[in-house]
């Protein structure tokens, strides 16, 4: 029996089953399909896995899916195909808790379509010191509370030092193309160690002129990338993907063993990656165009899970589609997840760099080397592919059951709208044309979500644009901006989907809807005027209670606010206030706790449970959206030429009233004025006839001369009433009554006296006031002619005001009284008095009553 040995020539096919278990090496024998049929000792000791657990099982796909690369795999597939195989080659397995180097070597076995992979230590890696240090933070972590997030983002991710193994790296002085730096692998894809050698000596001269003829010179776009599928002396006739991208004055150059045939790796091909797009194309909705592209996503990639993850105005998350394999079980599908999951400053690298794939999480990073002049400028990788992640989010994978995974950026207009998210249970790998498949299609799905969005915010605006439209056309017809925004067809609460709004123009509110009392509205402009920055001239919140804690007692209809100030003083305002809307929020795990502290040289480490933790969320609002805000802002400002119209308005009646003041001052000025000269004027004029009167002998002269006398006297004492009074339209007709008697006993002489009792404060017009003091005249002075002969007599004058603003003049005599048929009899004297009488009844539509009690008793109501 042969002795065993570490030669590489054993005939392995004449061994028996506990033969091979007694090599040092470890022996698989596979078929075609890679399905194993032998498991020798050693590599069970490797592996760590039992030979009755995998004998059976296919070794590329389920019991090792980390050499289901083109590195592993497609050798042995094209060796399958060839008949032959060839050289060893290097491959590293990330067995926990030391990984290992391996020389593989493939074999054709004795059996048909039976295959030998003779696996061979090298040595023990170590894990890597970051990675080390977080698995020891793991299991030595002895606190649980949170700690601060911001420590994530200190963590300098693109700047790692590293690559994931399935690459290899080199950059190169921008200028001269010399390499400067290198991944330790290097010699899996290169036959010399490349530091100091011209980029043209490595990949030949066609790649080589591309790159310089693309990213060399200004103005280079960062991450403008040359691709290139070429053929290098180390990969024994197997394609090569180079590609070559330039950060700063490094070109970096990775290249990736590629699969020599399509078949052999599941390849998106030109026609998948249409078909997908056109059924994204014929989603009406957002939800439906998410759904679509998780689907197509997961047809294309072949990954376990995809995810569509879409942030928040604060950068939490939420997996707002999900498509999966049934037998996974745990489903993401409606969790948020807090923004610390994905921290600002990996937010930024995917917004810069925008696609990212791990073919295994258990991956031992591949360190740079650098000249020893460039060994203190790290290389940045930013924009490499194969940059080694983050061990925090490695761990963080680890802890969400996940292995191979995918990210690809979701830009809409430029900015991070979400990520196209891929899972694995296992090792996964993702074939270059697919991986360009699949972020062609996160292109394609972004530009479907701003599609979408676009034209449902578009009739969102249209149909606010047009209630603006129509507010300002009542704005420019109006000289009252509140009328004009809250009394017409359409007002304020039609803007915004809100449910309450207001105005406050100085210390009056005008109140729509469902809102706080105008106290507590005034008591919020006044907070605005202090809080809001003097530049801004609007504000908006949807969760206004704790800003502001006085309100928090009216967060069932204004948790929400938009309030926009109409002028630079802030003396008006709108605002608009929507409803609290309670609601429950699932989180993937405590949002409270998003990292954990870790020990030694690990600050932070990811939290372990993605458990489903509800939040009930009260006080919070729908937000109102930028463009609502833009249109408050516009519509306050079209608000402000009404109150700029209002205030010159304003000016202008109040000089115009001011003007009206004056000339009515003046008008009373000069009606008084002639009120006093008229009345100084009957005056003289009645002075004349008394002193004509005088000079007669004729008592009927006399007597003429006497009546007239008094009337002229009655319609001076109107003027003189008018002089005195505060209103020149207006008489105290009280006053000018007494003063009359005065004058008419006077001038009656002796033995002759008149009683009066008027109602103080009785004013009557200027008009009626001269008829009834006519009348009065005459009715006195015909008393003390005819009532008492030759001897003297009293008169009793009264004077009442009636309803409706009548009054009721009273001229009675105790004297001898009318004598029968005394209406019917001619007149005693001329009879003008009487005439006169008559005509001023007329004149103010009074009416007269006589009656004898005895004497008589003329009663006049006008």
């Amino acid at each position: 029996m042969p002795d065993p040995t570490t030669d590489s020539t054993i005939d392995l096919d004449a061994l028996a089953p506990r033969d091979l278990d007694t090599l040092r090496q470890g022996v698989i024998q596979i078929d075609g399909a890679g399905v194993i049929h032998r498991y020798n000792r050693a590599e069970s000791v490797f592996s760590g896995r039992a030979p009755e657990r995998v004998i059976g099982r296919n070794f590329f796909t389920e019991v090792a899916p980390c050499t289901h690369l083109p590195h592993f795999y497609g050798r042995f597939r094209e060796g399958v195909r060839r008949g032959r195989f060839d050289r060893p080659f290097s491959f590293v397995y990330g067995f926990d808790p030391r990984p290992m180097q391996v020389r593989i070597t493939l074999r054709h076995a004795a059996a048909p379509d039976r295959y030998w992979i003779i696996t061979e230590p090298v040595e023990a890696l170590e894990p890597g010191h970051r990675r080390e240090a977080v698995q020891a933070a793991v299991t030595q972590r002895v606190r649980a509370e949170p700690v601060d997030p911001s420590l994530c983002e200190q963590e300098p991710i693109h700047i790692p030092g590293a690559i994931q193994p399935h690459a290899v790296l080199v950059a190169a002085d921008v200028d001269t193309l010399t390499v400067t730096a290198c991944s330790g692998n290097v010699r899996d894809a290169l036959d010399r160690d490349p530091l100091g050698h011209d980029l043209a000596g490595l990949l030949g001269s066609d790649l080589t002129d591309r790159i310089r003829a693309t990213l060399q010179g200004e103005g280079v776009d960062p991450g403008r990338t040359v691709r290139a599928r070429v053929v290098l002396p180390s990969s024994l006739g197997l394609p090569v993907e180079a590609v070559a991208h330039r950060n700063g004055e490094r070109i970096i150059v990775e290249l990736e063993l590629a699969p020599a045939h399509p078949e052999d790796f599941r390849a998106a091909s030109q026609l998948d990656t249409e078909l997908a797009i056109g059924r994204l194309r014929g989603a009406v909705t957002l939800e439906e165009a998410a759904a679509v592209a998780a689907r197509e996503t997961r047809a294309l990639t072949g990954f376990d899970c995809i995810l569509v993850y879409r942030f928040d105005p604060d950068w939490n998350g939420a997996a707002i589609a999900e498509d999966k394999d049934p037998a996974w079980t745990r489903s993401l599908l409606g969790l948020r997840f807090p923004a610390s999951d994905i921290p600002a400053q990996a937010r930024a690298l995917y917004t810069r760099s925008k696609s990212r794939f791990v073919i295994d999480r258990d991956y031992v990073p591949v360190p740079l080397v650098a000249t020893p002049a460039t060994a203190n400028a790290p290389v940045d990788l930013t924009f490499a592919q194969a940059r080694s992640l983050s061990p925090i989010h490695l761990e963080y994978q680890r802890n969400l059951g996940v292995n191979g995974s995918m990210s690809v950026s979701i830009l809409v207009e430029g900015r991070l709208w979400g990520l196209m998210i891929g899972h694995h249970r296992r090792p996964h790998y993702v074939a270059p044309e697919t991986r360009a498949a699949a972020t062609v299609l996160a292109d394609a799905f972004a530009m479907r979500v701003y599609e979408l969005e676009s034209r449902r915010l578009w009739q969102e605006q249209q149909a606010h644009l047009a209630l603006e439209s129509e507010l300002v056309r009542e704005l420019a017809r109006s000289d009252d901006f509140v009328s004009a925004l809250t009394e017409q067809r359409h007002t304020l609460l039609d803007l915004f989907e809100a449910r309450g709004a207001a105005t406050v123009s100085h210390d009056s509110v005008r109140r729509l809807g469902q809102t706080p009392p105008s106290a507590a509205i005034l008591e919020i402009a006044d907070w605005l005027r202090m809080t809001v920055p003097l530049g801004s001239s609007s504000y908006v919140t949807a969760e206004f209670a704790v800003a502001h804690p006085p309100s928090a007692p009216y967060a069932e209809c204004a948790s929400g606010l938009l309030a926009a100030f109409v002028d630079a003083e802030r003396h008006h305002l709108l605002l608009w206030f929507r409803p609290e809307v309670p609601s429950t929020v699932t989180w993937g795990g405590d949002p409270r706790k998003p990292v954990l502290a870790g020990s030694g040289p690990v600050a932070v480490l990811p939290r372990r449970s993605f458990e489903r933790w509800v939040e009930e969320r009260r006080g919070v609002s729908e937000p109102f959206a930028p463009w609502q805000v833009d249109i408050a802002e516009a519509l306050a400002l079209a608000v402000e030429g009404v109150v700029l119209r209002q205030r010159r308005k304003i000016a202008e009646l109040t000089g115009l009233l001011a003007d009206k003041e004056r000339l009515l001052t003046q008008k009373d000025l000069l009606t008084r004025e002639i009120d006093h000269r008229v009345k100084n004027s009957l005056q003289i004029v009645s002075a004349f006839l008394q002193m004509q009167r005088r000079q007669v002998t004729d008592p009927a002269s006399q007597a003429a001369f006497a009546e007239t006398a008094a009337r002229v006297m009655s319609v001076a004492r109107v003027h003189d009433s008018l002089y005195q009074a505060e209103s020149v339209e207006e008489v105290d007709l009280g006053q000018t009554i007494e003063n009359l008697c005065a004058d008419l006993a006077g001038m009656a002489g002796e033995g002759h006296a008149v009683d009066l009792d008027a109602e103080p404060g009785l004013m009557v017009p200027y008009r009626k006031a001269v008829a009834l003091s006519l009348i009065a005249t005459e009715l006195i002075t015909n008393a003390f002619k005819y009532a008492f002969a030759e001897s003297g007599g009293r008169v009793a004058v009264s004077v009442t005001g009636e309803t409706e603003g009548r009054v009721r003049l009273s001229v009675c005599d105790d004297g001898q009284g009318l004598p029968d048929g005394w209406s019917d009899a001619p007149a005693r004297g001329t009879g003008l008095g009487m005439k006169l009488i008559r005509a001023m009844l007329d004149q103010i539509n009074a009416r007269l009553e006589v009656e004898n009690r005895p004497g008589a008793c003329f009663t006049v109501t006008a």
